[in-house]
């Protein structure tokens, strides 16, 4: 069962996207996009180690899954700006509320993703 180590490694990640994302707008006084966007660059580093150590460690041809884990995680990234950025503008949700609702929803594209076109076995879904 994929789900749950996904599921571990994706909270785990979530929470240093989260966390940099605060730390980032909270002392460092930048915008929360940007925080943003520094808290998703850390986290993909930390979700990839973990995705393709513990949730999906039979997977082969690393390089190649990296590249497509970075195309996924981009898409997924560009999904969760555009939310964001949606939430924090047509909505009076703090915006720590607005990142944790668009953190968790994206979660979900993220794993079809990755089990079937990143971690697949070609063309077999995981």
């Amino acid at each position: 069962m994929r789900i749950l180590p996904f599921g571990l490694v994706g909270t785990v990640a979530a929470v240093v996207h989260y966390s940099l994302a605060i730390t980032l707008v909270s002392l460092l006084g930048c915008s929360p996009q940007i925080g943003n966007i520094g808290g998703y660059v850390v986290a993909l580093l930390v979700s990839y180690a973990g995705q393709s150590r513990l949730t999906f460690p039979d997977a082969t041809r690393q390089r190649h899954n990296f590249i497509r884990f970075v195309a996924t995680s981009l898409c997924g990234f560009t999904l969760n700006f555009l939310s964001y950025a949606a939430l924090l503008r047509w909505t009076s949700l703090d915006y720590r509320v607005s990142l944790v609702i668009v953190l968790t929803g994206v979660s979900a594209v993220t794993y079809l993703l990755l089990s079937r076109w990143v971690f697949g076995k070609r063309g077999i879904a995981v």
